[in-house]
């Protein structure tokens, strides 16, 4: 791990840009630590880091008020990271798809979000590996964030992630819902109702396919990016329980 840049944010926030390899990612924590802080990972949608800075910074300064170090990285084909022609390819075919009107077939699915899986989540285990050798931050881990997908994987194949908040918002392999029947930790699973993007009853299905024993779900009105205040709230709160 490489830092490439340090600033605080009005004093409550330090704000660390790094590079792992080619991937590059953002660390915030906590400016006044008296001990290692736990950490959330904060995965952050395919759109790059740049568009969703905004959305995952208030998401680090909150967790920073609450004690958390987090730290995102870019995830594969997004930014300015190479594309991967296969993936974009399905993305057209899914575009094509939900704009006609048509069912968006397995096929497309399984060629936009496995691949993206099947890269992503060993790049999560190196950047954890990094992070956790920093002597301010400390464990347990949480996870946060969507593609669902990435953090099923995650979950079942990382043992040092404790917890988990996972954003409903994206299609779901079939395949990954054997893998969700082997999650154990806890969830909290946050499902916009209204999602245009999303299929929803695959989402309530993948919900009830995790075998975790405590697993809860908050289902609210409205689209994509309308995750209410109070849920994110209910979020944190959650993490502070299982994290602290």
């Amino acid at each position: 791990m490489q830092f490439t840049s340090e600033h605080r944010l009005d004093d409550a926030v330090l704000e660390r840009e790094f590079t792992l390899g080619e991937i590059p990612g953002i660390l915030w924590t906590p400016a006044s630590v008296s001990a290692p802080a736990p950490l959330i990972l904060l995965s952050p949608p395919p759109l790059g880091l740049r568009k969703a800075y905004p959305r995952l910074l208030a998401r680090a300064r909150h967790s920073a008020a609450d004690g958390f170090a987090t730290a995102t990285i870019e995830l594969p084909g997004s930014g300015d990271r190479p594309r991967c022609p296969a993936a974009e390819q399905a993305l057209a075919d899914l575009r094509r798809a939900m704009q006609a009107g048509e069912p968006v077939t397995d096929e497309i699915i399984d060629a936009l979000i496995l691949p993206l899986v099947e890269e992503a989540v060993p790049e999560w285990q190196v950047a954890l590996d990094a992070l956790l050798s920093l002597p301010e931050i400390g464990g347990p881990v949480g996870y946060s964030g969507g593609v669902i997908s990435i953090g099923t994987r995650l979950a079942v194949v990382e043992p040092r992630i404790s917890a988990a908040v996972l954003f409903a918002g994206s299609f779901v392999p079939r395949a990954m819902f054997e893998e969700a029947r082997q999650v154990t930790i806890p969830l909290h699973v946050l499902l916009q109702w209204d999602d245009e993007g999303n299929d929803r009853q695959a989402a309530l299905d993948l919900f009830d396919a995790f075998g975790s024993k405590e697993k809860t779900l908050h289902a609210n009105m409205g689209g994509h990016t309308g995750v209410p205040q109070f849920a994110g709230d209910a979020a944190a709160q959650f993490f502070s329980r299982h994290l602290k």
